[in-house]
């Protein structure tokens, strides 16, 4: 341990003291200690009634590295190997981008799009971890739910969450929906839509690029997925898109130009038009 290195904490004060020297969220470092102590993430009530309470010397030296590679900008969903979603524990690592909370905004429309169909068809586009999937599989048991992804670690890790969440989600290897069967009442994505150029990358290196950048304006992949989805919706199904903060009328006008009806778009709780999607007609 060189110079500049802090001395590992004694206590969990001490070591809530270290991640706030280091720049971490409070958040951060509280998920991060109780990950170590091997308590629940929910558990946060407890560090600050035992905040004098000692640290073992491995728990201690493994609390340290830990924000260390926090303060670096490592998600500490790959961390801690795991992220809530929807309700759901997801096990989470680098193979797969680290879920969102703004992309619950896309289960709950999908959710209300659903709501009248006794069993719909449901496509997820790059379903990453399987957050997706997952979220509107465990909401809706008798819906028929295919993840889609091109990545074969991501779909090990959304197989992977399947199984031990017990939900009945299938699974496919493709480039979105080329070679994809069935027509859906609903197809769903959070494709990546950031710009090639963009600076704020240089943030999100931990990730995987293909799960984050499209092309020179962050549009490629959302441009094939609405091209392509007329071929697999049933008559007065859905398309529904997540995107990038400044992307909506992009967006809704991709739709409108392919024939889609009821172009709108969706407010994340911060206000941000985050989702925008349109309805197949069911006469062309």
């Amino acid at each position: 341990m060189d110079d500049t290195t802090p001395n590992p904490p004694a206590t969990v004060a001490d070591a809530l003291g270290l991640a706030r020297t280091l720049g971490l969220a409070r958040i951060d470092a509280q998920l991060l200690l109780l990950h170590v102590l091997g308590r629940a993430a929910t558990d946060r009530a407890w560090l600050l009634a035992h905040d004098t309470d000692a640290l073992a010397s491995d728990a201690s030296r493994r609390y340290q590295a830990l924000c260390l590679r926090r303060a670096t900008g490592e998600p500490v969903a790959y961390l801690t190997g795991r992220k809530e979603f929807y309700g759901l524990a997801l096990s989470v690592d680098a193979r797969v981008l680290d879920p969102r909370p703004d992309t619950e905004t896309l289960v709950d429309w999908t959710l209300e799009l659903i709501a009248p169909l006794p069993a719909p068809r449901i496509a997820d586009l790059g379903t990453g971890s399987g957050a997706i999937a997952l979220a509107l599989q465990h909401q809706r048991p008798a819906a028929r739910v295919l993840a889609v992804d091109a990545s074969t670690d991501a779909l090990a890790v959304a197989q992977a969450n399947a199984q031990r969440l017990a939900l009945p989600v299938q699974f496919a290897h493709a480039d979105w929906l080329q070679g994809v069967e069935g027509l859906f009442d609903a197809i769903v994505s959070n494709p990546p839509y950031i710009a090639a150029a963009d600076p704020h990358l240089a943030a999100l290196t931990h990730e995987p690029l293909s799960a984050l950048a499209s092309g020179t304006d962050g549009l490629d992949d959302i441009r094939t997925i609405v091209v392509q989805s007329p071929d697999h919706l049933l008559p007065g199904g859905w398309l529904l898109l997540e995107h990038g903060h400044d992307q909506a009328d992009a967006v809704c006008a991709l739709l409108r130009e392919q024939g889609f009806a009821e172009v709108q778009s969706r407010m994340d709780l911060a206000g941000i038009a985050r989702c925008s999607g349109g309805q197949w007609p069911t006469v062309k």
